[in-house]
């Protein structure tokens, strides 16, 4: 997958809350494609922890009424 692809990924992660986000593409520059796919996949992961805990929130919730 080519750089641009990656953090086009990166920025729909970041967008999780439905606000757009733009990274400046200058920084590919900066970034391997190695650095790249870990970053996405640390947002993945963070993301899929991030649904787990509202999920267990609100299976405590509906036990509460």
């Amino acid at each position: 997958m080519d750089k641009e692809e990656l953090l086009r990924q990166i920025e729909e992660l970041l967008a999780f809350d439905g606000n757009e986000t733009t990274i400046n593409p200058d920084y590919l520059a900066y970034f391997t494609p190695e650095e790249l796919e870990s970053i996405k996949k640390g947002l993945e992961e963070k993301q899929e922890k991030m649904v787990e805990e509202h999920i267990e929130w609100l299976k405590g919730f509906k036990k509460n009424q």
